[in-house]
């Protein structure tokens, strides 16, 4: 097993070997060489959130907010130790080549745990969702398969982006998020909290924002206080882009370069994306900093890559090119998409019988689009897989598919010298051909994404309301409008207002980002050979209006915790084409561990895959959310007419609140315990005709 004691007395003994100008050369993401020392360049900055990116072709995952519909711990793992295997075959190839560029380092900085706070984000689809257990639940996943349990770590797994930070994408670089004590313990910092903790993540990254005055990565309260202090981080510290330029540029917490670089230094940034470290030896000259700062700060960055066995042989060295997309990688890809689709509503249309249909209409601006396949964040493929090419390939030659591409994504006609939705008319004579209507709308990377990092108008990110571009919505009412049964797949990494498509399509299918192959397993699931199971890992509003101003960041009225209103589709919410249901419970409890034992039982024909929930409410605490919440999960596969019987965990937290001072308190001595296929909630009972099986449970706290 790994010896970090030995790597810090490693990377302690090079760092003294080294200059003062060569110690403040390696806090840069572009660190590099030190021949006289046999230190080669590195490059830190790497992606990693659903496959390795950037760096050429790799093996696709959907993005992750559908490995998060997923609520598939094992699946999060193994597409952390895919991304890992194949970063390594990219690491071992390029520096036989003497090729240490961006993006082919082992340093991955992912994944993204901040909270999916507000559908508007736009920067959402990295996250594992709304919710701080399952967020942290796939976060400690993913870490672990990515650092692996061998002598070396794999790769380095990075949290991101400490802390509070989910939007607006615009005035990220100036923006103060102002966050209760009771919001930041109990919503925004857990999943930071267990991925720390528990899967010893190597590396955090800071936010660009401030929280509560102090700029993320340079604030004393969250890097020394909370994370080395509370949390006894070991790892390294790396600065968002450019994010450390801000506080003179743009928060104006200090007035030069060389006193943002000593900011950050002194509250533990060791490494600099961007170039305001370059300023350290100036700030070294003025007396902001010490030469000590300096060599601590590097002594951490090499006692990761002594971990990481960049001087050493390693297990890994033989990783050869040929892991890349190999067979049992796109495998586990195609799995992922299979357990990340959610099935929101079906009045029997699906699953399609391929033998009975004559034609097939497949419309939409992202029936055979590349982008919407990928999100962002990504690698390339050797070969993507549209949902239209999925379907083709599907069917037989006796099956006519028609396509048309309805609409531009957002823009008001495809052609330029056209009129105004140039396609409508194609597209209806394609519905008014078809036995059934796929419909595939939705947004991609330049509709929803990171500021600057987008390639349209809505350069921000963001989404200015919920509802899909309106050229979508004339496209949609038309084919609709021609009486044919339309499935709906919207492609988006967020939720939407799909009232129109819940009260007039026959079945609605939410299917994320889900991989560069992702139209073969969709056919799949539209015909039946595999059965949706995913959940919601965010809360579907009806509207914007159903929420709080964008810029405030209280929960009060946000995520299902929270939500007082009425659901379009509820957190945990999804169907099978089976029927599945949760007939008891019953728990067993002690000081240290609580287990909820469910029967899930089957009572259709159809093997299904379930997603088994548990979640608590504190009848007696005024500091419980309003709403009970997630504690335990489990997905479980069921034969056709299979019972089976389910442990189920219960999170340790599962019993205590958070007080207004961001304390931890015993919630009291009364428990409401509910464990079916979705929340406890009307309208989640009213969308599946289940209810869930609760138990009321009284007993002294830690008794």
């Amino acid at each position: 097993m790994r010896d970090r004691e030995e790597a810090r007395k490693r990377a302690h003994e090079l760092v003294s070997r080294m200059t003062l100008e060569e110690k403040a050369s390696q806090l840069r993401y572009d660190a590099p060489a030190i021949p006289r020392l046999g230190i080669p360049a590195y490059n830190w900055w790497n992606e990693g959130l659903h496959g390795a990116a950037r760096a050429g072709t790799a093996t696709s995952f959907p993005q992750a907010i559908g490995i998060a519909a997923a609520f598939d711990r094992e699946l999060t793992e193994e597409m952390g130790r895919i991304t890992a295997v194949e970063g390594r075959a990219k690491y071992n190839s390029s520096c036989a080549q003497g090729d240490r560029d961006i993006y082919k380092g082992l340093t991955f900085w992912s994944p993204n745990v901040n909270i999916f706070r507000d559908p508007r984000w736009g920067r959402g689809h990295e996250t594992y969702g709304e919710d701080p257990y399952l967020t942290a639940q796939m976060g400690k996943a993913y870490v672990q398969g990515m650092q692996g349990k061998g002598e070396h770590m794999t790769a380095a797994a990075c949290a991101k982006h400490f802390a509070v930070h989910s939007g607006p994408e615009a005035l990220r670089h100036e923006f103060n998020a102002q966050v209760s004590q009771k919001d930041l313990y109990e919503t925004y910092l857990p999943a930071f909290e267990a991925l720390v903790k528990e899967a010893e993540v190597e590396a955090v990254m800071g936010a660009y924002n401030r929280t509560n005055g102090e700029p993320c990565c340079g604030s004393k309260t969250l890097m020394q206080d909370i994370l080395r202090g509370k949390w006894n981080f070991q790892g390294h510290f790396v600065s968002d882009c450019w994010a450390i330029g801000d506080f003179h540029t743009r928060h104006m917490v200090t007035d030069t370069a060389e006193e943002s670089a000593a900011l950050a230094l002194k509250n533990g940034c060791d490494v600099n994306c961007g170039n305001t470290y370059l300023h350290l030896l100036k700030a070294y000259q003025d007396g902001l900093v010490t030469e000590e700062e300096i060599g601590t700060a590097a002594e951490r960055l090499f006692t990761t890559r002594f971990l990481l066995g960049l001087f050493d042989d390693t297990e890994y060295d033989k990783i050869g090119f040929d892991r890349l997309e190999c067979p049992a990688h796109l495998e586990a890809a195609a799995k992922a998409t299979a357990e990340s689709v959610v099935l929101l509503k079906n009045n029997g249309v699906l699953p399609l019988s391929a033998g009975s249909l004559k034609s097939i209409g497949v419309i939409g601006p992202n029936a055979n689009s590349r982008s919407a396949l990928v999100g962002n964040y990504h690698g390339t493929s050797s070969r993507y897989i549209t949902v239209l090419e999925g379907i083709q390939d599907y069917v037989s030659p006796d099956t006519r598919v028609y396509y048309s591409e309805g609409c531009h994504l957002f823009r008001e006609k495809v052609e330029s010298l056209a009129q105004r939705q140039d396609r409508i008319s194609e597209a209806v004579s394609v519905a008014n051909n078809s036995d059934v209507v796929i419909l595939c709308l939705g947004l991609d990377e330049t509709l929803e994404g990171e500021e600057g990092d987008t390639g349209n108008s809505y350069a921000s990110g963001d989404k200015l309301d919920l509802l899909l571009p309106l050229v979508q919505r004339e496209l949609a009412e038309a084919v609709i409008k021609t009486g044919k049964p339309v499935i709906l797949l919207n492609m988006t990494g967020s939720a939407m207002d799909l009232r129109y498509f819940q009260d007039h399509a026959a079945a609605v299918v939410q299917v994320w980002y889900p991989g560069a192959r992702g139209g073969r397993t969709i056919a799949k699931l539209l015909f039946g050979e595999i059965s949706p199971s995913g959940k919601l890992p965010v809360t579907f509003y009806s509207s914007t209006e159903d929420l709080p101003a964008f810029e405030d960041y209280s929960m009060k009225g946000r995520t299902y915790r929270y939500f007082q209103g009425r659901p379009l589709y509820p957190f945990g919410y999804g169907l099978t084409y089976g029927d599945a249901e949760v007939e008891n419970a019953i728990m067993a409890h002690d000081p240290t561990h609580t287990t909820v034992t469910v029967t899930v039982t089957n009572k259709s024909d159809i093997a299904i895959e379930e997603v088994v929930q548990v979640y608590v409410k504190a009848l007696d605490s005024p500091y419980a959310p309003p709403n009970p919440r997630l504690c335990a999960f489990a997905r479980v596969r069921l034969s056709g007419r299979e019972s089976r019987q389910v442990d189920l965990q219960l999170c340790p937290d599962a019993f205590y609140v958070i007080d207004e001072k961001g304390e931890k308190q015993p919630g009291g001595n009364r428990f409401l315990i509910s464990a079916g296929l979705g929340q406890p909630d009307e309208r989640t009972k009213e969308l599946t005709g289940k209810e869930c099986v609760s138990l009321q449970v009284e007993f002294p706290q830690n008794a």
